[in-house]
């Protein structure tokens, strides 16, 4: 519990900030990971290899300046680039 306040916290702060664009296929990958595949399922999914996989959540973290995947989700659906249904 205390490293999901931890994260919101980051996100928070990051807010601050305007989102950097990401890319469609970002997006898709973001879009994916939000939905808990790993990057094997994300690879077969979208027909890539799972190193191109890797290099999207590498230029994602990057990008949004966090550390984790969970923390990209927490901060895509705060900044309304990620609807969960």
């Amino acid at each position: 519990l205390t490293e999901f306040k931890s994260m919101i916290q980051r996100t928070d702060e990051r807010r601050l900030v305007p989102a950097p664009r990401l890319t469609d296929r970002e997006l898709e990958v973001l879009k994916l990971v939000a939905t808990g595949m790993n990057n094997r399922d994300i690879a077969k999914e979208l027909f890539i290899s799972e190193n191109t996989v890797k290099n999207h959540v590498r230029n994602i973290l990057e990008k949004l300046q966090l550390h984790s995947r969970m923390e990209a989700v927490v901060y895509a659906m705060r900044e309304k680039i990620l609807e969960i249904r």
